[in-house]
């Protein structure tokens, strides 16, 4: 389904059509999901957000004007609600602290896992977890604006304009976020990859 696509199902269901925007829901679930997750680590709690998102965006599709394209409106809305559900998470410290301790190493470990071939040592095997756990843990330790500038960029693979509809600033903060959580990144990478030709992420 392209872009196009997306236009037809909204007008449909500014018709009336639900079946149109089950299908939008369909596509972009999961790409939501996958957003939502790396603000917010409890797995219930991305689901939930994940659907009021969708909530949301029903409920404002009449306002849509396609001024920019469907997903980059919609991961907007996912960024605000999830903010939104972080902000009463910290209201809630002990909701709060459970969530957060449901880090998602686990995912980013088992992404490199499948990525080594049969081949590698346990070494290297090892120093690869070693650094996925490493980036996962530098992406966490970012402020709010640079972790998800850095994953929309890195992860979800948006275009500077896309992400400055997104967050709503100008292209230059958002290449300046961009430099700044790689620096980030890359300097807790330094002692790890200094040690390996000195090669930097």
């Amino acid at each position: 389904m392209s872009a196009d696509a997306d236009v037809l199902l909204i007008e449909r269901v500014k018709r009336g059509d639900q079946k149109a925007f089950e299908l939008l829901v369909v596509k972009y679930q999961r790409k939501i999901e996958r957003l939502i997750g790396r603000m917010v680590r409890d797995q219930d709690l991305v689901q939930d957000i994940a659907q009021e998102t969708f909530i949301r965006a029903y409920r404002a599709l009449p306002q849509f004007r396609g001024e920019s394209a469907f997903y980059t409106w919609l991961y907007r809305i996912a960024v605000n609600t999830a903010k939104k559900a972080l902000a009463e998470l910290r209201r809630d410290p002990l909701v709060s602290e459970s969530a957060l301790a449901l880090a998602g190493d686990e995912d980013e470990t088992s992404r490199v896992e499948n990525e080594l071939s049969d081949g590698e040592t346990p070494e290297a095997v090892l120093a690869s977890k070693e650094i996925a756990a490493t980036v996962n843990a530098a992406i966490e330790a970012l402020s709010e604006d640079l972790r998800q500038a850095i994953t929309l960029r890195e992860i979800e693979g948006l275009s500077y304009e896309e992400i400055s509809d997104v967050m709503n600033c100008p292209i230059g903060t958002v290449r300046s976020r961009i430099f700044r959580a790689r620096e980030a990144i890359a300097q807790r990478l330094r002692p790890l990859l200094d040690t390996r030709e000195g090669k930097r992420w």
